[in-house]
């Protein structure tokens, strides 16, 4: 792997970083360069991009629904040179850029739709689509796509390999009844022209400051299952329970039942977490109901868990509905599989961001409980998700993603475009994975 300096003056909330290895020589002159020019070049570009952010932060759209978003991505695109693929997997957008030396193909992920949030952050550039907001950081995800692909483009002639730069809609997941995300992209063919060898993608998170990047080898984010179970019983009067099968009763011990999955069936060094967040049931006092309604999620870092999950899930749902005369009708989805990091990718990663971005700005994060797609894309080719530092604690914008009181720091889209930027640029130069 070539090895790639920290930027001379690049700084972070004010504070200059040394300029790492060069006085012992560990770098070539062109490397230095390529990312004294990638640092500098996002400095210049940060007001625009801060202004892309709002753009797309004031014109939210709903999964699978990002008609306007796909083509201001276009837009940008081809004004920075790119001749881009529209309308893939829905809205998504794909751009491709050879560079100049030769080199492996490398992919950088955005996702682009919004949640269904009313926005209650007061700031100029608020949502002007009633009761839809960026409140997971996609605008800002965008943003850094887009910087990245400038930056490259600008550099092409020092760049070596291909970088695929796609962004995604629906990573929030497609209305039922339609396809979309991660899965609909890989199977209309971005990870094959040309043939992409690894991928990266970052998120925002709000625990880590502004201008901080978490890294992670292994399990990263969690698989996220969806379950509705429906538990059909008989009605009859509350003073008779015994003529009837009571659906509340039924669905109540599938409740705890399902809880000994986690905590008697799986490896307690494995993570697994099981939770009912709605019941409905009944509509009278004084009448057993006849159907109860459960919905929820299953939550994993393991795959071997996660792959096991569906028949455990059935076995306790179908032993306690034939223990008590019940029958059922369970439904159980997968949203993503874990998100986990390739090991040695991530190793590469952690060294290259901190060169790019000084030791102090790279923490090595815990895994987190939610799901993300970019996972599907790790199922086919060697992948690393990264989280990006948009808190701000003196300011109190620390409120978690997917509220509407999330407001990410934006001084943190300069660094993330610096991070993607670099990252894509050294793997292309140093192709960490020596195939």
């Amino acid at each position: 792997m070539k090895a790639i300096p920290t930027t001379r003056g690049f700084s972070v909330v004010g504070v200059a970083l040394p300029l790492l290895l060069a006085a012992a020589g560990a770098v070539g002159a062109e490397e230095r360069v390529m990312i004294d020019d990638i640092a500098a070049l996002a400095l210049e570009l940060e007001p625009q991009l801060v202004e892309t952010r709002r753009w797309f932060h004031q014109h939210p759209e709903l999964s699978n629904r990002e008609v306007e978003t796909g083509r201001e991505i276009a837009r940008r695109l081809r004004g920075m040179g790119y001749e881009p693929r529209t309308g893939v997997a829905g809205n998504g957008v794909v751009a491709v850029l050879e560079g100049a030396l030769p080199g492996p193909v490398v992919a950088w992920r955005s996702d682009i739709d919004a949640l269904p949030i009313e926005e209650e952050v007061e700031v100029p550039y608020r949502s002007a689509n009633p009761g839809v907001m960026h409140a997971c950081g996609h605008d800002l995800h965008t943003a850094v796509g887009l910087g990245a692909a400038d930056i490259l483009m600008r550099l092409k002639d020092r760049l070596h390999g291909t970088v695929v730069f796609i962004f995604q809609p629906a990573e929030e997941g497609p209305p039922e009844g339609e396809e979309g995300g991660a899965t609909l992209m890989i199977a209309e063919g971005v990870l094959e022209k040309p043939p992409v060898e690894a991928i990266f993608g970052m998120h925002v998170m709000p625990t880590f400051e502004a201008g901080q990047v978490g890294v992670r080898a292994g399990g990263l984010m969690a698989a996220g299952d969806q379950f509705t179970l429906t538990v059909r019983g008989r009605m009859s009067h509350g003073s008779a329970p015994h003529e009837g099968v009571d659906a509340v009763y039924v669905g109540a011990q599938v409740v705890s039942a399902l809880q000994a999955i986690a905590s008697r069936e799986v490896d307690a060094r494995r993570s697994l977490v099981v939770s009912v967040g709605s019941f409905h049931a009944g509509n009278r006092w004084n009448i057993i109901a006849d159907e109860a309604v459960l919905v929820g999620t299953v939550r994993t870092l393991d795959s071997e868990t996660w792959s096991s999950l569906p028949e455990r899930f059935e076995r306790v749902v179908k032993g306690i509905c034939d223990a008590n005369r019940a029958s059922y009708e369970l439904r159980y989805e997968r949203i993503a599989p874990p998100v986990e990091n390739h090991p040695r990718l991530a190793a590469f990663a952690k060294e290259s961001l901190v060169e790019s971005l000084g030791p102090r700005h790279v923490v090595e994060t815990d895994p987190i409980m939610a799901s993300e797609d970019f996972a599907y894309f790790q199922q086919r080719v060697p992948g690393v998700f990264l989280f990006l530092g948009v808190g701000n604690r003196a300011e109190g914008w620390t409120d978690y993603v997917h509220t509407p009181g999330f407001r990410p720091d934006e001084r943190a889209i300069r660094f993330g475009t610096v991070a993607a930027a670099s990252l894509l640029a050294d793997f292309t130069a140093s192709d960490p994975l020596d195939r």
